[in-house]
């Protein structure tokens, strides 16, 4: 007997988001948080990338946008000393929402509650072991010391994870010499916003809006004539180490822009004041034995708005195959994949990050001409949306096992509009529930027959659409499709394939005899 079903060690974005999916999937997990209380430091100032199309298919986007602390910023955002502007595009491929991260850290622990998640605030873990059976945890708690065990724990307690140092997974990586500040802040009356954005500063003259170079680092400065709200961010390189949990002041980021730029910036009142330091690290193996690790335990990515959104998508990945492995119907292999795919799109994050190094911390006109050079590219669409869905993290394509796999295997599955013989429908509300579809788009009984076997564990559903992609669709509760028949496949190889894809993922069938295989 285990005290849950699965132990999360940290009660950050990645966390809560790996919580209430587990719960969704029927499981009990207990969430550990060595903090009393949420932070107020915001570490990061929006949510943005696939998991908004994610939150969505969970029909929680709504509930997330209702929140904002300002209205969805044009799609405009910083790429290692240069931007990459979307604003011409109809339908921009990166997407972002104001949404302040102890804002977020709310909304995700208010939905973690609902669902009836075990959270425990002010409990430190101080110990792990695992066996073949279970892991067992020893805690610090409010009221003393104790002792836990489920049959799996997840680490998602940070940059520092105690718990992937204690499992022995090795951390390699970078960390670059480098401070960065990052603040919004009012502004007093005698700093004017002029009408291209730069700011006229009393005794000083105009400073540029975008990014200013100099010997001593780099300003960046984001603003509107129609708001008093000015966007700050410096770069120094510096080698001091900050504690995380204490909070940037408005002096020490007024110190910075001297030093940077030599000018006293007059600032009113604080919106968001954040400091963090850059590195490129990333975990060598997400699971060892019953002990995993999700998003910045993971992972460390040297640049800004791309970490929330890796760790919460690695937590949607591995809670349906931690639900499937304690329910007892994964096939072989199913945890590992959580491994091999979330380490490939970590990997494929830590590349462009990594390039944004290289094009942000060159000064010399060598540096200058590969950002003016880069900024070029970025005018024809073609690369501008080869980079949106780099950054957003949409370009995934998660490796299928076998041969021959449509175009589509691998990928986030579209939000089709569908009709059925109930009304109008779409994926994103099929998903709702997180559970495996079988998506039926040209009417196909012996694809239907073929899944009747797995109907306990996966939805069929029966639907058209306009310009079908495929005959049909195997989308894993990720939202991310698993296999696809292509139109007009004959049932010969289409019906095998499916019967495959089906055991691959969702384990052996169940003969219709009444008896449930559990979710």
């Amino acid at each position: 007997m285990t005290d849950a079903d699965v132990i999360i060690v940290g009660a950050g974005p990645a966390g809560l988001m790996l919580a209430a999916e587990l719960r969704l999937a029927g499981v009990r997990p207990l969430v550990l948080e060595r903090q009393p209380q949420r932070r107020d430091t915001p570490k990061a100032g929006g949510l943005g990338g696939q998991i908004l199309e994610l939150l969505r298919y969970r029909g929680l986007l709504e509930r997330f946008e209702a929140a904002c602390t300002g209205p969805v910023p044009a799609p405009r955002f910083p790429f290692g000393g240069v931007h990459l502007d979307f604003t011409q595009l109809a339908d921009p491929p990166m997407h972002a929402l104001p949404l302040p991260q102890p804002l977020l850290e709310r909304l995700l622990d208010e939905r973690a509650g609902e669902l009836g998640v075990d959270l425990r605030r002010g409990h430190e873990v101080v110990g792990v072991s695992q066996d073949d059976a279970a892991v067992t945890v020893d805690v610090r708690g409010t009221e003393g010391p104790y002792r836990v065990s489920a049959r799996y724990l997840v680490g998602c307690d940070g940059a520092r994870s105690r718990v992937r140092d204690r499992a022995g997974i090795p951390f390699p990586g970078t960390t670059y010499p480098e401070v960065n500040r990052l603040a919004q802040v009012t502004l007093p009356d005698t700093v004017t916003v002029l009408g291209d954005g730069d700011l006229d500063v009393p005794g000083f003259g105009t400073i540029r809006a975008g990014f200013t170079r100099t010997d001593h680092g780099l300003l960046g400065v984001g603003s509107s004539p129609a708001s008093k709200v000015v966007s700050l961010y410096t770069i120094e390189d510096e080698t001091t180490e900050y504690d995380d949990d204490t909070p940037m002041t408005v002096t020490e980021l007024q110190d910075s822009v001297r030093r940077v730029l030599g000018v006293h910036l007059p600032v009113g009142e604080p919106i968001r004041l954040s400091r963090f330091t850059f590195k490129a690290r990333q975990a060598e193996r997400y699971r060892h034995g019953r002990i995993l690790l999700a998003g910045d335990a993971a992972h460390l990515f040297p640049a800004t708005g791309v970490a929330i959104n890796a760790g919460m998508l690695d937590a949607v990945n591995l809670a349906w195959k931690l639900a499937a492995d304690l329910h007892g119907w994964a096939p072989a292999g199913l945890l590992d994949t959580y491994h091999d795919e979330r380490h490939l799109a970590g990997a494929r994050t830590m590349l462009h990050t990594r390039a944004q190094v290289a094009l942000r911390r060159g000064h010399d006109p060598a540096a200058e001409a590969l950002r003016q050079i880069f900024q070029e590219l970025l005018t024809d669409e073609q690369p501008l949306r080869r980079m949106g869905a780099l950054v957003a993290g949409t370009d995934i394509r998660y490796p299928m096992p076998g041969p021959g796999h449509h175009a589509l295997a691998g990928t986030f599955a579209p939000d089709l509009t569908l009709h059925t013989d109930q009304g109008m429908t779409s994926v994103a509300e099929l998903m709702h529930p997180a559970r495996p579809i079988l998506l039926d788009l040209a009417d196909r009984p012996d694809l239907r027959q073929t899944a009747q076997d797995w109907q306990h564990r996966v939805d069929i559903h029966t639907a058209k659409t306009d310009d079908r992609p495929a005959d049909a669709l195997l989308i894993r509760p990720d939202a991310h499709i698993a296999w696809a028949a292509t139109i007009d496949e004959p049932a010969d190889t289409a019906s095998p394939a499916l019967r495959e894809a089906l055991s691959g993922w969702f384990g052996t069938p169940v003969r219709r005899t009444g008896i449930r295989g559990g979710r």
